[in-house]
């Protein structure tokens, strides 16, 4: 054993390597996508990893390999297992003959998420069991285990740990490479009578499943993360009137309670590390002799319903509070701070900082750190895309339906150019119902190069089979920008190292039945203004693929300047395109060379041609102040 500073994710990943998983699958989102990086850094050749093209196919690969009675690890964030139902389902009911892990990394905030949907409902939902961890030392162990209990439960089973859990550094005791499990699967066995899911056989499988997990709570009421932290001397100053009291809380929860209650005072409190099968027999012993319980936790009220259900079945007398009686919020994440004030309200303790007078205590706190929106990179593609159909479409009835990822960000003025976001995928099916409704209306959708592969094909395929009228516009950065750069198949290598053929946008499109397809640069901004005009204006679906490297992986050289001789400062460059390298100096207009990319897009605005490169290759051949042939976007 030794030590190594971890995020919580790569201790999470070094869990599952030094447990011998053999697969791992999973799409990329926040906040768990460093956990298949990681595997696939520190996996050795008996270790297949990949990103799958969406969860449902990522679930379904790790399904295959734990039917095979491999280890298998399937990674993705809380939305995507929206996507990976429908097969998560049905798995529940066949289950597996290897360790299966569903890593679901949920978001209270939400900090990078549509929703802040708590996994603990799928699982219940599923009845398939929960881990539910509170640290990154713990996440370590507990996946560990939480292979064992999936073979020998002959189940899939959820692993969830949280934004906080998964982004958390800490000093972790981990294996040495010779401590690690070392497995060899014995491969898949033809069995119809167990693989092949019919009617009679969910029948019956429902009913061990629900045999099972009566089995599983008892088992889990003895399970060493799940504890009751025995009553230490009260230390506690007393409420107006004494009672005794207990907290229940799981996850990064529990971790916030302790260290509040190591301040002020120890008293009875239930860690949850299994939420689904509940550990009913614990939760009674802890429930016993209690006059109240407050129950902390992220995201919804699940242990505080199972606490008020277990009350009124078995007639205790213990009130439960939380979020549903609004002692503590119902939305959000927790923190250090709103936990330590819940208990303390709920204790009727006030700490000594509190106590202090306002401005003896403000002069100990730092100060707030100051608010700072997202903002689409400087020099990032995206912002030309949008800014092209903008200007192509002046003055013409349209919505501009956007889609999951950095490209989500052009809904913020000055582009202002998302009008709706759903989920991934979805700008489609809502261009084509507007399309439908509104015919006078010019519809376009919005897609990523990696969320076209993931989610926007059956899209396409919907709309021209019903012959909707829109226009497709695709923004290939080539690479997943906004949850880290990952591959996807139009990138031409997968996460194993390999080099592979390139899936071809254009050409999947035409295999669809698209007929006018137009690739464009869209930091020529003359040409995809006309190239958005010439589309758009056809009947029928049509696609425009905007193919133009993310800034972050493919920075242009040079940087852009002011010529103040020339500058008229008319501010229409920071007006129209909100580029954070574009800023006030007083009354002149700047470049903050710290952040300029030199992309050029600015200068092709300036009507008095101001602004210019300070090295001409950096910028478009449409630019006046460029040599011939100094369009380094070609």
């Amino acid at each position: 054993m030794h030590k190594e500073f971890l995020m919580g994710n790569e201790a999470i990943a070094l869990g599952a390597v030094a447990a011998g998983v053999n697969l791992v699958s999973g799409y990329p989102g926040t906040p768990s996508s460093e956990v298949l990086e990681t595997a696939a850094k520190h996996r050795d050749d008996t270790t297949y990893v990949e990103w799958s093209v969406n969860e449902k196919s990522a679930l379904e690969v790790a399904a295959g390999a734990a039917y095979a009675g491999a280890r298998s690890l399937v990674t993705m964030k809380q939305v995507g297992l929206n996507v990976a139902s429908d097969p998560l389902m049905s798995l529940a009911y066949i289950g597996v003959k290897g360790g299966m892990v569903i890593l679901v990394a949920d978001d209270p905030g939400p900090i990078s998420s549509q929703t802040e949907q708590d996994t603990r409902h799928y699982s219940a939902f599923s009845k398939l069991p929960c881990f539910d961890p509170t640290s990154a030392q713990e996440a370590y162990e507990m996946i560990q285990e939480a292979f064992t209990c999936s073979e020998t439960y002959g189940t899939p089973v959820f692993f969830r740990p949280t934004t906080r859990v998964c982004h958390g550094y800490a000093s972790i005791t981990v294996k040495d490479p010779s401590e690690y499990t070392r497995r060899r699967p014995e491969g898949f066995r033809k069995d119809t009578a167990r693989w092949v899911i019919f009617p009679r056989l969910s029948y019956q499988n429902h009913i061990k499943i629900e045999e099972r997990n009566v089995r599983m709570a008892e088992d889990f009421s003895s399970y060493k993360r799940n504890r009751i932290f025995p009553e230490a001397k009260d230390t506690l100053k007393p409420a107006e009137k004494p009672q005794k009291r207990g907290i229940a809380t799981g996850g990064i929860s529990f971790t916030y309670a302790m260290e509040t209650l190591e301040q002020i005072g120890m008293i009875r409190l239930l860690k949850v590390a299994t939420p689904h099968p509940f550990p009913e027999k614990l939760a009674l012993e802890f429930l016993n002799g209690l006059d109240e319980v407050l129950c902390i936790e992220e995201l919804d009220p699940v242990i505080e319903r199972e606490l008020t259900y277990l009350c009124g079945k078995h007639h205790l007398p213990t009130k439960i509070y939380g979020k549903l009686t609004h002692h503590t919020p119902n939305a959000g994440e927790n923190t250090q701070d709103s936990v330590r004030q819940n208990i303390t309200s709920f204790l009727g303790y006030q700490l000594p900082d509190q106590a202090k007078a306002g401005s003896s205590a403000s002069e100990d706190r730092p100060p707030l750190l100051p608010v700072r929106p997202p903002v689409l990179c400087a020099g990032c593609p995206h912002r030309a895309s949008f800014y092209a159909v903008k200007t192509a479409m002046k003055g013409q009835k349209t919505i501009f339906c956007g889609d999951i990822g950095c490209y989500t960000l052009g809904n913020a003025m000055p582009l202002d150019m998302v009008d709706t976001c759903l989920c991934m995928g979805a700008g489609l099916g809502i261009a084509q119902g507007v399309g439908h409704i509104e015919p006078d209306t010019a519809c376009f959708a919005f897609v990523g190069d990696s969320t076209f592969f993931a989610s926007a094909i059956p899209g396409v395929v919907n709309a021209v089979y019903n012959q909707a009228d829109m226009t497709l516009v695709v923004l290939d950065n080539s690479t997943t920008a906004m949850t880290g750069h990952q591959p996807h198949p139009g990138t031409g290598h997968t996460m194993m190292g390999n080099i592979v053929d390139k899936i071809d946008i254009e050409a999947v499109l035409r295999g669809i039945g698209l007929k006018i397809i137009e690739t464009a640069d869209p930091l020529d901004h003359s040409a995809a203004v006309a190239c958005v005009r010439r589309v758009a204006g056809e009947p029928g679906v049509k696609a425009i693929i905007f193919k133009s490297p993310c800034i972050a992986v493919t920075k242009p050289a040079g940087k852009m300047n002011i010529d103040t001789g020339k500058c008229i400062r008319c501010k229409k460059c920071i007006r129209e395109l909100g580029c954070p390298a574009l800023i006030m100096t007083g009354e002149n207009i700047g470049v903050d060379a710290a952040l300029c990319t030199g992309c050029g897009l600015c200068s092709r605005l300036c009507p008095v041609h101001a602004i210019i490169p300070s090295d001409t290759t950096a910028c478009g051949a449409d630019h006046p102040s460029a040599s011939k042939g100094g369009n380094s976007h070609e």
